[in-house]
């Protein structure tokens, strides 16, 4: 249960932060909204009792959102680049990233934050790999370097 007054508590605020609105009518629909995802939660919950316990540090957090947010900007401009060139030189590839030192929401974390970068698609996770299709070389480059395995491992407690 004091699961889901958290996940109601972050619903509710998340709509009030998102929406920017304090109409009666919108903060209704918010907390009808909220009450009805946390009874669905509720309901899973009873079904399989597992649900991923999110212990992160959130100043880390918040620095890594700040890096993703300038990786994936400049991610845009270099396949927007080379897709503008009168020249293709695309070099398309699939490879696998190893996700070790992450729990099961550090490895989905990480697929999500490979996808969000232009020019990557998190295919598939197996084995603490991720299975991941690049557009361009650099891309690829980047991913095979590790950074941002390195800052997502840093997020989860030791």
């Amino acid at each position: 249960m004091k699961h889901a007054f958290s996940l109601f508590a972050v619903l509710a605020g998340l709509w009030i932060l998102l929406s920017g609105e304090f109409q009666t009518l919108l903060l209704v629909l918010g907390v009808i909204s909220a009450a009805g995802v946390c009874w669905l939660a509720l309901r899973m919950d009873a079904k399989d009792g597992e649900y991923p316990v999110v212990n992160v540090r959130l100043l880390r957090l918040g620095r890594y959102w700040l890096w993703l947010i300038k990786e994936i900007v400049k991610a845009n401009i270099n396949v927007t680049r080379e897709i503008l060139r009168p020249e293709l030189r695309l070099s398309p590839s699939i490879f696998r990233v190893p996700a070790d030192g992450l729990s099961e929401l550090g490895q989905v974390t990480y697929a999500n934050s490979i996808t969000l970068t232009p020019g990557t698609v998190s295919i598939n996770i197996k084995d603490r790999h991720i299975e991941v299709h690049a557009l361009i070389q650099p891309a690829a480059d980047d991913l095979q370097r590790g950074e941002m395995v390195r800052r997502l491992r840093r997020l989860e407690p030791n």
